[in-house]
């Protein structure tokens, strides 16, 4: 009988030594460490892997020996991201959304890359923004930690370039929670603030004794006396999650002799307006004797939290917010012993939290999932295909268009693969994007015959095949679509294939034999017919995708109907080469209407090159498409209305709103972004050739948006480094660079957008008056900067208020953007970056910059996390 008792108390030990060192719902990721690359934690046993799989970008790093042997073996290495405005890891829990999971980031600098500089940079959780981060020295970690539901089965963490240095990020850790733990994620997420076990000395606490792996910082105040036991503390099978025996085996008590009734813990807000979560925790760990009591109240800020309550021998018992506590800039924690009681107060742990509502809709999973298939069939590496395909809009995945009308998902309504270099076979999964409406996989080495699932899309109304070695034959239900003309069918004349091909070498056939023919495109206008239609169904679902406002169903106008929209072509607001700029309304929307001109021959060109880079471009800074007219020599363009003009207007027109230093950056940032998108987001790249003020429109936010593409060229990668062209522009803003070599590259429009930047600036035209002569204002910048005196370069109209670092900081940009010499011009990348960092520093002076991580906790409350070990 013994023997049986003995292995009953054995097989005990090892459930629960299997229990403690479960790490089923646990993703570790050791960021830095080589692909394929695993260990176990010599401290926790916690299993971390090497971030490679997790992530497509990113640089390894080692922090410098000075800073080793680091506080976790996790915090030695780390990724850096010079390259991309975003970088995202995305996660995979086993157990999907619907489930709550802590997850964690943790940075430590170590100066990695021996510049001494801290970096700032933004983290975001999916498409939400979670906080910036900020580190203290290079020497301390940070950790960023939230308790979040995910309603989602993929979780991305991810990475923001905001000008203030290189992101980086040294782990990443995500740990499944028990369903009943923490109800208040109905309110939102829960920001971690603080774990703090008190009475503790010996190191940080988490995994194993904490089954659920919270960072436990050990926490002493001033006036205290330290409790402890070597005895158990019991939470008897609380299905919450409450603190570990171990934390709960030590507490603090009052010690100073004058006042030994009350014990007062505070901390401040990080960022103003946060609603805290407190959860206390308590467990009486002296055996009293009968005629001892200890009892208490708790209040927080002044008002009753809960009691009086006794605390249970060696019992754990939790107190906690059941919602949003009142918001305050400090939050004073007092327990008060009773006039029953004959002993002070305890308290053993605490948990802070605050509320972070992430409040974002992310893609439909199903949606998702596809998408990420395709990217691993194809090997899709040219594109910056990382974080959530659709959110948030500004960073929507190259060649991917969303639907935002769902209120609970985002859905695929478009996809552009052209020129990818895809092989194989088309992929099965496509049949998955059940919205999509238009499908265009030319120009690729697709091969294979064309599937019957591309009919059965429902919402399918473009779908482009051409360039492939695809093999017949057509399936018929797509034939029927295009022939009653609800799909717009495009593929190569005659779908060839090899020896094994079903088709013959000069014709395809379908299953009953009948010669399938697609109507040679023999005219002009039948191409720009064709072409428009492709890009109004396209253009049209990214413009619902992004949320314009411009829910117009139809695409295509006949003149009369473009008469009745302008009102017979009454409200001029704009002319150039192409033709005429109309004012117009469709419905209660406002619109633009661009009519080419009959007599303009270079109209006609520049009619066709916008059509065709609207065929392959959407950006939130390039201005949007509503639709289009083709009547024989009647051809039209209709965009989105701008309600504030041009920026040209806001600095030269007196009457026009003087715009503000912040407004400028803010307005540099929005159309150095849409170039930036034209130079490196297109694939191929576009350069513009164009750009000057009157280029730049402004909508009724003041938001700007690059404008006439006109005189754009598609730049092949195959060219090389620069393509050989006639020289276009407006005199002023052309490269004098491009004028004498005819040699065209990206840098010619880095060499406009400077000059537009010094018009921002000054408010002065490209030409000015100097000393009986005219001179470029770039000369004349250049001679007032040598003058030192930024008041007599910056526009006198905004009277001098504006961050003078931010002022010349912007002017240094503009001047590397005109230097003679293009290699020695910046990218449009590191423009936008310079520009942001202006915007940043002229936004903390006026005190508009967003709230950052900057609370301190007093009385030894500090939210950092210790990191020595047990």
């Amino acid at each position: 009988m013994k023997m049986f008792k003995g292995i009953s108390l054995l097989l005990t030990l090892i459930v629960f030594v299997e229990a403690q060192n479960d790490q089923s719902g646990f993703i570790s990721i050791d960021c830095g460490i080589p692909r394929g690359s695993t260990y176990s934690d010599r401290y926790t046993d916690i299993n971390y892997v090497s971030d490679a799989d997790f992530i497509d970008s990113g640089e390894i790093h080692t922090i410098l020996q000075e800073y080793e042997p680091a506080p976790d073996k996790q915090l030695t290495t780390l990724t850096s991201f010079p390259e991309n405005h975003r970088n995202c890891y995305t996660l995979r829990p086993t157990k999907g959304k619907g489930y709550k999971y802590l997850i964690r980031a943790r940075f430590m600098y170590g100066n990695y890359d021996l510049k001494g500089r801290l970096p700032e940079f933004d983290v975001y959780l999916g498409p939400d923004y979670w906080d910036t981060l900020k580190l203290n020295s290079s020497a301390t970690p940070v950790n960023m930690e939230i308790i979040h539901m995910s309603l989602s089965d993929y979780i991305h963490v991810c990475l923001l370039n905001t000008g203030r240095g290189t992101p980086f990020i040294s782990a990443i850790e995500l740990r499944l929670l028990g369903s009943n733990m923490y109800t208040q994620t109905d309110f939102g997420s829960l920001y971690v603030y603080k774990y703090a076990d008190f009475g503790d000395s010996s190191g940080k606490m988490r995994f194993k004794p904490d089954q659920y792996d919270r960072l436990w910082s050990p926490t002493n105040l001033p006036n205290t006396i330290l409790l402890n036991t070597s005895n158990k503390i019991s939470s008897q099978l609380s299905r919450i999650a409450l603190p570990p025996s171990r934390v709960m085996s030590t507490a603090i008590t009052p010690a100073d002799p004058t006042d030994l009734d009350t014990l007062n813990i505070e901390w401040n807000e990080r960022n103003h307006g946060d609603k805290f979560f407190v959860f206390l925790h308590f467990a009486e760990l002296e055996t009293l004797p009968r005629n001892q009591k200890r009892e208490f109240n708790i209040y927080l800020n002044g008002n009753l939290f809960s009691g009086p309550f006794s605390p249970v021998f060696q019992l754990t018992n939790t107190f906690s917010s059941t919602k949003p506590e009142l918001v305050a800039p400090t939050y004073t924690l007092t327990i008060n012993k009773t006039t029953n009681s004959t002993l002070p107060p305890i308290i053993n742990a605490m948990e802070l939290y605050t509320l972070k509502q992430l409040t974002q809709n992310q893609t439909y999973d199903q949606d998702a999932v596809v998408l990420w298939s395709i990217k691993s069939t194809y090997n899709i590496s040219t594109k910056n295909w990382q974080g959530d395909p659709c959110i948030p809009q500004e960073f929507v995945w190259d060649g991917i268009g969303c639907n935002h009308d769902d209120k609970s998902f985002t859905r695929i309504t478009f996809l552009n693969l052209s020129t990818s270099g895809l092989n194989g076979e088309i992929a099965s999964g496509i049949a998955n994007l059940t919205m999509i409406d238009t499908l265009d996989l030319s120009n690729n080495n697709l091969s294979g015959t064309v599937p019957n699932f591309l009919s059965e899309l429902s919402f399918l109304k473009v779908l482009n095949l051409k360039g492939n070695r695809l093999i017949g034959p057509v399936p018929e239900a797509l034939l029927t679509k295009s022939n009653q003309g609800s799909l717009l069918l495009s593929f190569d004349d005659e779908i060839r294939g090899d020896a094994a091909s079903s088709c013959e070498s000069n014709t395809c056939k379908n299953k009953n034999n009948k010669k399938v023919i697609v109507p040679a495109l023999a005219t002009v206008a039948v191409i720009v017919m064709i072409s428009t239609v492709f890009i109004a169904v396209w253009i049209f679902k990214k413009q619902n995708a992004r949320g314009t406002g411009l829910h117009i169903r139809k695409q295509q106008y006949t003149y009369s109907e473009i008469q009745r929209i302008t009102n017979n072509f009454n409200d001029v607001i704009g002319k150039g080469g192409f033709g005429i700029v109309y004012r117009g309304h469709i419905g209660d929307t406002q619109v633009a209407v661009k009519m080419l001109s009959e007599s303009s021959n270079q109209g006609e060109k520049e009619f066709q090159a916008e059509a065709n880079v609207l065929l392959n471009v959407h950006h939130k800074n390039l201005t949007s498409f509503v639709g289009y007219c083709n009547e024989e020599k009647q051809k039209g363009i209709i965009y989105e209305y701008m309600a504030n003009g041009n920026l040209e207007r806001h600095l030269f027109d007196r009457s026009s709103t003087i715009l503000d230093w912040e407004k400028r950056l803010q307005i540099g940032c929005d159309a150095a972004h849409g170039l930036e998108y034209l130079h490196h987001g297109c694939k191929p790249p576009i350069i513009h050739r164009d750009i000057k003020c009157a280029n730049i429109l402004l909508n009724e936010k003041f938001q700007a948006k690059l404008a006439d593409f006109g005189l754009s060229r598609v730049f092949p990668i195959e060219c090389g480094t620069h393509i050989s062209t006639v020289v276009a522009g407006t005199p002023g803003y052309i490269d004098p660079n491009y004028c004498t070599s005819h040699t065209l590259t990206e840098k010619n429009d880095v060499y406009s957008f400077g000059v537009v930047l010094l018009v921002i600036i000054t408010g002065k035209p490209t030409a000015i008056r100097y000393e009986d002569e005219y001179i470029h204002i770039s000369e004349w910048v250049s001679l007032k900067v040598s003058e030192g005196n930024m008041k007599n370069i910056v526009d006198p109209r905004i009277l001098e208020d504006y961050d003078i670092n931010s002022a010349w900081k912007a002017v240094e940009v503009a001047m590397e953007c005109v230097a003679d010499t293009p290699n020695r011009r910046p990218t449009m990348n590191k423009v936008l970056m310079d520009l942001k960092d202006c915007l940043e520093t002229e936004r903390a002076r006026k005190g508009t910059e967003p709230g950052n991580l900057s609370g301190r906790v007093s009385l030894n409350l500090e939210g950092v996390y210790d990191p020595n070990p047990r």
